[in-house]
């Protein structure tokens, strides 16, 4: 199909004549792919935030905790209070399916203190180094717990990043230096940077990590473990193993193995699943709701095509008298409908990309831009579009005889 500067003029007279349907017209294109482009760059940059708010936590982990007995069993009466273990981690360790299993305690409305300057209602969290293999940690200086923590019970700390702006200067470095925290001196090993939504007892920017076993031995948890997590292998799934961690642990509490209430389980592979649900149903709705309003601004170009064609009746057979050929009057609606769609089209992209770069700017780290392939995909969509919305009305204007034309006159 050729469109030279004889054929833009006429192109543009025409529309001119019909300024307020093309108008109409061109802005239901406009707002179709607007939308369409808008809603997938939101959708992409709504995903990567909750993705950032999700980094670093393994999709594949679970968690138990201990809860009143809901039934009566060898004697014990319903209700019954009891603590998980160090034993039961012991046995969870012998799991097969169990790649990392740990235990961790906390304790909350800490006050951490450094100099002159403190912390108020911070969480004071007892850890071992495979804690790291479930919740990853980025850290602005320094190291995290290591197993001679542990094993020696150092009053070592690493201390998050609202702790350390509150206490210490922006590019201090705190490591060596020490935070008190009920009167016992820990000695500053690292400064966590994680941010994330998702917490383990403690959310990490307000929270100090000490090794477990000085929090046991502080605190005098003994044996007692307020939380266990876990992570499963490769190619196990957290609800296959769950019912065999649960009879683990009722039988060493003397718990009915009937209890559903006794033993809280969470499943953070259930809640990936989930998040990837919800994200796929999204970007299902957004094509969906994009795609039926550019196919709706298509079929208002069609409309608006097909009316043009019938008003045009006489000089369309006038030209067909003199010499033009179907497929020169099939070009010419052709590129009426082209450009019409084209030019709406385009202008939608633009101003969807101008928005999702403020809207971009304005939350400073997401990206809220649409990839090339996907604009590529989009222009080929919207080509598409305004082809089809074209062929209806240029075999209407091709099938128009000139005898027709005359009479109609």
């Amino acid at each position: 199909m050729r469109i030279d500067r004889d054929n833009i003029e006429e192109i543009l007279l025409t529309i001119s004549r019909n300024k307020t349907r093309s108008l109409l017209t061109a802005f239901g294109v406009f707002w179709g792919i607007f939308m369409l482009v808008f809603m997938l760059g939101g959708g992409h940059g709504m995903k990567e935030m909750l993705v950032q708010q999700l980094a670093g936590f393994a999709s594949n982990a679970g968690f138990i905790a201990a809860d009143q007995t809901g039934t009566a069993y060898k004697g014990f009466r319903k209700g019954r209070t009891w603590d998980l273990e160090l034993a039961d981690v012991e046995n969870l360790k012998r799991v097969k399916e169990l790649e990392t299993v740990i235990a961790t305690s906390s304790l909350w409305g800490k006050t951490f203190i450094h100099d002159d300057k403190k912390y108020e209602d911070g969480t004071l969290q007892g850890v071992t180094p495979d804690f790291a293999k479930i919740q990853s940690t980025k850290l602005k200086y320094g190291r995290y717990i290591n197993d001679m923590d542990v094993l020696q019970g150092r009053k070592v700390c690493v201390i998050g990043k609202f702790i350390y702006e509150r206490c210490f200067a922006e590019g201090e470095d705190p490591c060596g230096k020490y935070m008190q925290i009920d009167g016992v001196y820990y000695l500053i090993v690292g400064v966590s940077n994680d941010d994330g939504s998702i917490s383990v007892q403690g959310w990490p920017p307000e929270c100090v990590t000490i090794p477990f076993s000085t929090m046991q031995r502080l605190y005098n948890f003994g044996n007692t473990v307020q939380l266990i997590g876990f992570t499963v292998k490769k190619g196990v799934n957290v609800k296959e193993v769950q019912p065999k961690i649960e009879r683990i642990v009722k039988e060493n509490h003397l718990i009915s193995p009937d209890d559903k209430q006794a033993v809280m389980f969470i499943n953070t592979e259930a809640l990936f699943k989930m998040v990837d649900n919800l994200m796929t149903g999204f970007d299902i709705l957004i094509w969906m709701v994009g795609l039926g309003t550019l196919l709706a601004g298509a079929i208002g170009v069609s409309n608006i095509m097909m009316v043009t064609v019938k008003e045009r009746t006489t000089e369309i057979g006038i030209r067909r008298a003199i010499g033009a050929r179907p497929l020169d009057i099939m070009q010419q609606i052709m590129s009426e409908s082209i450009m019409l769609t084209g030019v709406a089209g385009m202008g939608g992209i633009c101003f969807a990309v101008f928005l999702l770069n403020i809207l971009e700017t304005a939350t400073g780290e997401s990206d809220f831009q649409v990839s090339f392939w996907l604009a590529i995909g989009t222009c080929l969509i919207l080509l598409l579009l305004s082809i089809l919305a074209g062929l209806a009305p240029a075999y209407r204007a091709m099938a128009i005889k000139p005898i027709d034309a005359i009479r109609d006159e």
